[in-house]
């Protein structure tokens, strides 16, 4: 769970489960598991407090059920699990089938019924019983001649199937000979073209079909039966056909017609390679039989003679004159009275309108159910009249199985006559019927009988017509009171039963699940297999042997009320409901239709529905984009845009959440826009844009982050756009927004202004887009090429030390724009810092020797007295290397991610490099290898050596590849390097800039992905015998959750050189091995001159390019407007001809590919109504929290009791002895598991059940050799906790996972950020000092530098850099327990100094105390008495202060003569415990003494009891300590960790447990 909520009063903590119709708009309401779930404006009043205690009081008297009571815990959001990247899907999902019928689907166009009767005249082979069925197309042939019956029985029954499909033209064919048959048939398939045809036989005059598949007709004469093959009517046809057989053995027909059409198929394939001009296969033809190739058709009397077609096309009256077959009714109606029953088919609202509204959702429904998803999409969503023949099939099969005929159609479906639906509808009808005596007591007597509804429906339709008088009945009829029926209210109370009732919860596969094809292997991880009881968070654990439930057969019901008007809100309410359960959900919906009903409902003007539409449309856009071209053409988007522009109507006032759904809207609109140039055009005249524009200073994050993501959409490679943004200053407004308190707004932001610089915003990973902002036309050349470095700059230099790594990976593509664009800028900057590198690593002092200095210089001479154009010239390359610095600084980014994508961007700068007119000059360096052993001379303030982390000191000048390419972080240093006539610039140096090259130059071994995913961990020098984990010296940091990134390299394949230096295969004619490169005839700043006029023919080029030919791919432009090959590099046509080669072997890798809009949308396609699973009373998850929250209270409640005593008992009671690798640096205690973690003296993290004396993980932190780990905490430990590191090097890492009796997965970095950048270089400096305060969410970082930095974790951003006014390193830091805002420092100067983070930055300390003359190891508060605190100092002393009081200590304690190592106050209880130093001369006297508060007398003393002395040098240049000591914060324990890598555990001897 990763909420970060305010709680509404009275609410017991819970957040509302929102539904479409709430009226709350407030993020309350949002669901705390989505990916956007970071609102950094709500409130954090009255929350549970991790770690024990609370603010504010939110248990109410609900007694009966404990409330899992949400807490905040940080670094637990989605994004923290994704860092920005699309969730794969888990495995076993089954891809999901088209919901849209086929692009080859089957349209019927023209139809044959062809009636063979011969009235009068009885086949040889039939006999019939007599009575027996005569009615045909409900007319009785014997009531007229035989030749006007066969007229109107044809007219009749074109009359039927027009009421199926009034658009297809019918053609009667009455009695053919043979010959007639044939020459109507081949006309209509002339006439139908790739249409199919409707064949209807009806064979009651002639005999049956031949069990070898022929049919009958006559002659001329009708004096003989005229046999016709199948095979022949197959040829006159041809295909794509629909055949109805109603005839006694028609299963013959349709047997034999398969049989034949796979014969064709077969022979067509192996002579003609297939069907000729995309023809359909015969066997895709449907086919309808009446019965068996055995059976004979019903001839009761009651039934018509031609029972299967008025089945297929009169199914109500049928259906009726079954029911009173089958049914006795109390008033003895008869057909008669039915065939009267009042109403029109077409209108709802009318008894008999309604009946045939309930039959057509009954045999959806049935179908639905029964068939496969495939055959239900092909049959009943495909076409009109294919539809209705299979819905009334149905009823076909139902009535006539009952009569011993057995209806068969090809494809062949399932059984469904004992559907248990069916007796829904003989409910349906029953009401209805027994309403027929009242409703027909005022009908007139003298209206005239008709045969069948159908034809009343008929005579109605044109007695209306004549009076042109509308109504729902005939104008003969006086109005009825009828009670509608109750079915579809009925239906739509089970669908929200199903709903609310668990039917979105996940179950296992069997009967009541959704029939998903999950592979048999995927079956085996159940929960048996799980060691843990409880999984602590559900994306923590693989869930994929859960499935949905089988969805309510409800659904297609629901879809039919869409219709009705009185019932659509609520059913579209219910469908949101359904929808919001997942992308399954959704794609089932569409399967089943909702398409065109939610498509019409976009033209309705009804401002109820808005909201929920709105809904519905997010998740049918995030799981099916295809629908943006619909929406386009269907003017839909019109709906969105008026919503989302929608401020000032007054009757928004009544829409629930108004702000999210807006920012529904323009997801709806960004995804409408997205690589469709109509879609963005439309979006444009609809000023959308502007409406986006003014959204982006709106208070719900969600508004703004998608605002700035449908602008990303709407401009993405449309230059015109473009333009227009940019005239209203768009992009200024999006670079304010990246001080944004959203993590997901400030990353949006940037996304938005890559695509703007050219990045691809296309869901085509190979789309990487270019061209830079486009044309400009209306900006002069100078300030569109300003505009362009100043939106970078900018960008670069708000966010380059964000905490969060999904930021920052948004930085790089946006800077990777501008690197593609303007890369002689860049090539210029990366080889003016190698040359500053060099001076600075050879010590080189003669300012006569700076050959960048000197280029620089000569470039700016260049410009002669413009003084002007000099400054901008400086600025401008200025800006570029601050980017360029920046860069180098993410290429070592403790984030994989993060650093992998900038060293595909630098190894693309340095390959550009390699391959520049730079390498030919005489005065460079490039061509000189750089030093390997020299590293070992550099030595920061005489104390510690500068070597890469994946060489030790002795490593020799050809080392083995790295596994990421490139040797990664040494120590961060600061460097300020002024480059002369005022290019300058403060440069970290993160890395040396000249291994980078080496590593790239010598080593092209580009890693593998698997190499790719891990960073390479820094050689283990010091006490290897003991280090049994490490054997090669090689650790990898834990990969985060999701590692996407892929190293791509500049060149087209990976090489592996003879040499160092050599490249094979490369175009470049100078190599860097090359001893004496020949001359050049140019200097370094007509080298300069060359590349940026070049980069600025890119720009003319571009600028010359129309706006709308270019839409994504922007092809590559040379110097003089022509397409150059392969995107050249560098152009021979440039102003300057140096030779500059054409870097034609490199490969265009930029801009980086962003997925972050991928994974936003992901946050539609989520449980937005419902809490997630870890929410859910009763799931595991919830369970296992409320234990978690009881066992806590519990803890609580017993070391409260404890604390009372435990300032007056022994406290040398020995627990357990732990034995790690290295000294234990830090120690940090979980409050209420048995969990301690412990950090060596360089980077090895070990976690330690300290009660079972077992290790349960053990991880390497990834910071650099020659750094220590100097800060260690568990945060978020009331429900679970996350490791937080702080290391030497100034990087803050946090880790999960790493429990293993809760999580099989292994250790994962979470996320990693630059805590501090100012990091001071000090001989014995403290490192890097943090403290958390989990109430607030709220790091203090400090400790080799002159400022504290707090940081918000719950913004993820710094909230301000307080002075220390110290030149003193921060010892230690810490906060005060409650709400205020206090915090103490301690400094090596001997300083104390409590600061105020209300206060102005540079005056927020509040109080000094300087009574210590030595390094003070620590500060703490006093346990129980407010305003207290002690600290002590490396000589021994041990004060108490009371910052209410003067400037002297309360009281003091001078514990150790020969110096304190170690110093710590229990957060509970009134002791405090502290370790003498550890010196050659008393190294076996080495004690630990806790003393109390209350009574200043000594409580116990261990000694250390060491076998052998320390080493003479520290173990570790940071902190000088040479043990650790920590207390629980809540058991009466304290743990003394000691040089030998022995950790001792002692207690406190309690009376209760002595």
């Amino acid at each position: 769970m990763n909420g970060h909520h305010h709680y509404p009063e009275g609410s017991n903590g819970w957040h509302h489960t929102r539904r479409a119709d709430d009226d709350a708009d407030d993020d309350t309401e949002r669901d705390h598991r989505s990916s956007t779930r970071s609102d950094p404006s709500s409130s954090r009043t009255g929350t549970r407090v991790m770690n024990g205690g609370y603010e504010g009081d939110l248990r109410t008297s609900v007694t009966d059920l404990p409330d899992a009571i949400p807490l905040l815990p940080y670094w637990s959001a989605k994004r923290h699990l994704t860092c920005g990247n699309p969730t794969p899907p888990p495995p076993g999902t089954p891809k999901m089938t088209p919901w849209r019928a086929a692009p080859g689907k089957i349209k019927t166009a023209h139809a044959a019924l062809v009636l063979c009767l011969n009235i009068d005249v009885d086949p040889p082979d039939i006999i019939k019983t007599n009575p027996c069925a005569v009615l045909e197309a409900w007319v009785d042939p014997h009531t007229m001649p035989s030749h006007k019956a066969l007229e109107v029985i044809g007219t009749n029954l074109q009359h039927q199937f027009e009421g199926l499909n009034p658009k297809i033209s019918y053609k009667p064919i009455l009695d053919p000979s043979k010959e007639d048959l044939k020459r109507f048939c081949v006309n209509l398939r002339k006439q139908a073209v790739d249409d199919a045809v409707l064949f209807h036989y009806n064979g009651h005059g002639v005999p049956k079909p031949t069990p070898s598949g022929e049919l009958w007709c006559f002659n001329r004469n009708y004096t003989q039966y005229i046999p016709i093959a199948l095979q022949e009517i197959q040829s006159w046809l041809r295909s794509p056909c629909i055949f109805i057989w109603d005839c006694s053995a028609a299963g013959n027909l349709l047997s034999n017609f398969v049989k034949f059409a796979e014969k064709r198929d077969d022979d067509a394939k192996l002579h003609g390679g297939g069907h000729p001009d995309g023809s359909h296969p015969f066997s895709e033809c449907i086919q309808l039989a009446a019965c068996a190739a055995d059976e004979q058709l019903p001839s009761c009397p009651e039934l018509p003679a031609d029972l299967f077609t008025s089945c297929l096309t009169s199914p109500i009256d049928i259906a009726l004159r079954y029911f009173l077959l089958t049914n006795q009714l109390p008033s003895g109606i008869s057909s008669d009275q039915v065939m009267q029953l009042p109403g029109d088919l077409k209108d709802r609202r009318t008894p008999l309108g309604e009946l045939n509204w309930i039959f057509t959702a009954i045999t959806d429904t049935i179908a639905w159910t029964t068939f496969p998803r495939e055959v239900f999409t092909r049959l009943y969503r495909s076409d009109l009249l294919i539809a209705s023949l299979f819905r009334n099939f149905l009823l076909a099969e139902r009535i006539m199985k009952n009569y011993h005929c057995t209806p068969h159609t090809y494809p062949p479906l399932p059984p469904t006559n004992t559907h248990p639906l069916w007796a829904s509808w003989d409910l349906a009808v029953d009401a209805c019927l027994r309403q027929l005596p009242d409703l027909l007591k005022n009908a007139e007597s003298s209206v005239p009988k008709d045969v069948s509804l159908g034809a009343r429906n008929r005579r109605q339709a044109m007695r209306n017509d004549q009076v042109a008088q509308p109504g729902p009945s005939a104008p003969g009829d006086k109005p009825y009171s009828y009670v509608p029926s109750r079915f579809f209210t009925d239906q739509l109370t089970a669908f929200e039963v199903w709903i609310s009732r668990g039917g979105s919860a996940l179950t296992k596969p069997g009967p009541l699940s959704l029939p998903i094809q999950v592979p048999p292997e995927q079956l085996i991880l159940d929960g048996a297999a799980d060691l843990a009881p409880y999984p602590a968070n559900s994306l923590e654990h693989s869930e994929h042997h859960l499935v949905p439930r089988k969805p309510p057969d409800q659904l297609p019901i629901v879809l039919q009320v869409l219709l009705s008007q009185p019932h659509r809100l609520r059913a579209l309410i219910l469908l949101s409901q359904f929808v919001d359960l997942g992308p399954w959900a959704v794609h089932l919906a569409l399967t089943i239709g909702i398409f065109p009903y939610i498509a019409r409902l976009l033209q309705a003007a009804g401002q109820d529905l808005k909201p929920v539409l709105i809904f519905i449309w997010a998740r049918i856009s995030a799981v099916d984009p295809s629908c943006q071209v619909d929406l386009y053409t269907n003017h839909g988007y019109k709906y969105f845009a008026s919503a989302l522009a929608g401020q000032d109507d007054p009757r928004q006032a009544l829409f629930p959440n108004g702000s999210e759904h807006k920012a529904m809207c323009a997801f709806i609109l960004s995804t409408i826009a997205r690589d469709y140039a109509h879609g963005q055009k439309a979006c444009w005249n609809e000023r959308v844009l502007d409406s986006c524009f003014g959204h982006l200073d709106e208070g719900d994050f969600l508004l703004r982050q998608w605002s700035a993501l449908c602008i990303a959409q709407i401009w993405d490679g449309n230059d015109e756009i473009k333009v227009y943004g940019v005239d209203m200053g768009l992009q200024d407004k999006l670079i304010a927004l990246l001080s944004d308190d959203s993590p997901e707004v400030r990353s949006a932001a940037l996304y938005a202004l890559s695509t703007f610089l050219g990045a691809s915003g296309s869901a085509d990973l190979n789309k990487l887009g270019g061209g830079g902002s486009g044309t400009m036309f209306q900006l002069e050349e100078r300030i569109h090429f300003r505009m362009e470095v100043a939106v970078v700059t900018g960008a670069a230099l708000a966010i380059k030390e964000d905490a969060s790594p999904m930021v920052r990976k948004e930085l790089l593509v946006l800077i990777s724009c501008l690197v593609r664009e303007w890369r002689g800028y860049f090539i210029i900057c990366a080889w003016i810092y190698w040359e500053e590198d060099r001076r600075w690593k050879e010590g080189e002092e003669n300012p006569d020797d700076d050959v960048a200095a000197n280029a620089i210089m000569e470039w700016l001479d260049s410009f002669g007295d413009d003084e002007n154009s000099r400054a901008e010239n400086r600025v401008l390359l200025s800006s570029f290397f601050t980017i360029f610095s920046i860069l180098l600084e993410l290429s070592v980014d403790p984030y994989q991610e993060v650093a992998t994508n900038a060293q595909t961007i630098v190894d693309y700068i340095m390959a550009l490099l390699l391959e520049s007119p730079f390498t030919k000059l005489d005065s460079t360096t490039l061509h000189r290898p750089p030093s390997g052993g020299a590293d070992t001379k550099w030595l920061l303030n005489g104390s510690r050596p500068r070597v890469p982390s994946n060489q030790s000191t002795q490593t020799p000048v050809h080392p083995p590849p790295s596994p990421s390419g490139r040797p990664p972080l040494t120590r961060s240093e600061t460097m300020t390097n002024t480059i002369q006539n005022g290019v300058s610039s403060t440069l970290r140096r993160t890395s040396s800039f000249a291994n980078a090259l080496k590593s790239l130059a010598g080593n092209i071994a580009f890693p593998s992905l698997e190499d790719g995913r891990s960073s390479p961990k820094p050689q283990q020098t010091s006490h290897e015998q003991e280090r049994t984990e490490v054997v090669q010296g090689v650790s990898r940091p834990p990969s985060p959750n999701l590692n996407f990134a892929q190293y791509t390299s500049p060149y087209p394949r990976p090489e592996t050189p003879e040499n160092l230096y050599h490249r094979s295969g490369s175009s470049s004619q100078i190599t860097l091995a090359d001893p004496e490169p020949s001359a050049a005839s140019f200097s370094p700043s007509d080298a300069m001159d060359a590349l940026m006029a070049e980069d600025m023919e890119r720009l003319r080029s571009r600028r010359r390019v129309a706006g709308h030919a270019r839409h994504h791919g922007h092809p590559h432009y040379d110097a003089i407007g022509g397409i150059s090959p392969s995107g050249s590099t560098f152009s021979v046509d440039s102003n300057v001809n140096l030779g500059l080669g054409t870097g034609v072997g490199l490969r265009e890798v930029l801009p980086l590919k962003s997925r972050f809009y991928d994974w936003c949308c992901e946050y539609f396609k989520e449980p937005q109504m419902r809490q997630p699973e870890a929410d859910e009373p009763g799931s595991v998850q919830y369970n296992y929290q409320v234990w978690r929250q009881q066992r806590n209270e519990q803890v609580m409640e017993d070391t409260h009791k404890q604390a009372l005593e435990a300032p007056r008992c022994r406290w040398d009671k020995p627990v357990t002895t732990i034995q790690v690798s290295g000294l234990p640096l830090s120690l940090a205690f979980h409050a209420f598991d048995p969990h301690l973690v412990i950090a060596n003296e360089s980077d090895m993290i070990t976690v330690w059940d300290w009660i079972k004396r077992k290790r349960l993980n053990l991880f390497w932190n990834g910071n650099p050799r020659g750094t220590s780990i100097t800060s260690l905490h568990i945060i978020n430990q009331d429900v679970g906790g996350i490791i937080l590191t702080g290391a030497a090097d100034g990087m803050i890492r946090l880790y999960r996972n790493y429990d293993p009796n809760l999580c099989n997965a292994p250790v994962q970095m979470v996320s990693a950020f630059r805590g501090l950048n100012d990091v001071l270089q000090v001989k014995h400096g403290s490192g890097v000092v943090t403290d958390w305060k989990q109430a607030g969410g709220t790091l203090l970082v400090g400790g080799d530098s002159r400022i504290v930095r707090v940081w918000d974790a719950h913004t993820e951003s710094q909230v301000m850099d307080l002075e220390t006014n110290s030149d003193s390193p921060v010892t230690s830091l810490t906060s005060e327990s409650g709400s205020t805002s206090l915090f103490l420092a301690s400094f090596a100067d001997g300083a104390v100094k409590m600061f105020d983070r209300r206060l102005e930055e540079d005056n927020a300390v509040v109080r000094s105390y300087h009574q210590h003359v030595s390094w003070v190891q620590n500060v703490r508060w006093h346990p129980t008495l407010y305003g207290q605190f002690l600290s002590a100092s490396s000589d021994g002393e041990v004060k108490l202060w009371d910052f209410r009081g003067g400037d002297r200590p309360l009281q003091a304690w001078e514990l150790f003569s020969h110096g304190l190592s170690a110093f710590d106050v229990h957060e509970q209880t009134e002791v405090f415990a502290a370790t003498s130093a550890l010196m050659a001369s008393n190294w076996r006297t080495q004690r630990t003494e806790v003393h109390s508060l209350a009574t200043t007398r000594s409580l116990g003393s261990l000694t250390t009891g060491l076998a052998i002395p320390p080493p003479r040098e520290s173990m570790t240049p940071f902190t000088p300590r040479t043990s650790s000591l920590t207390f629980h914060p809540r058991e009466m324990v304290y743990g003394v960790g000691s040089w030998d890598g022995t950790v001792r555990i002692m207690g406190c001897k309690l009376p209760s447990v002595s």
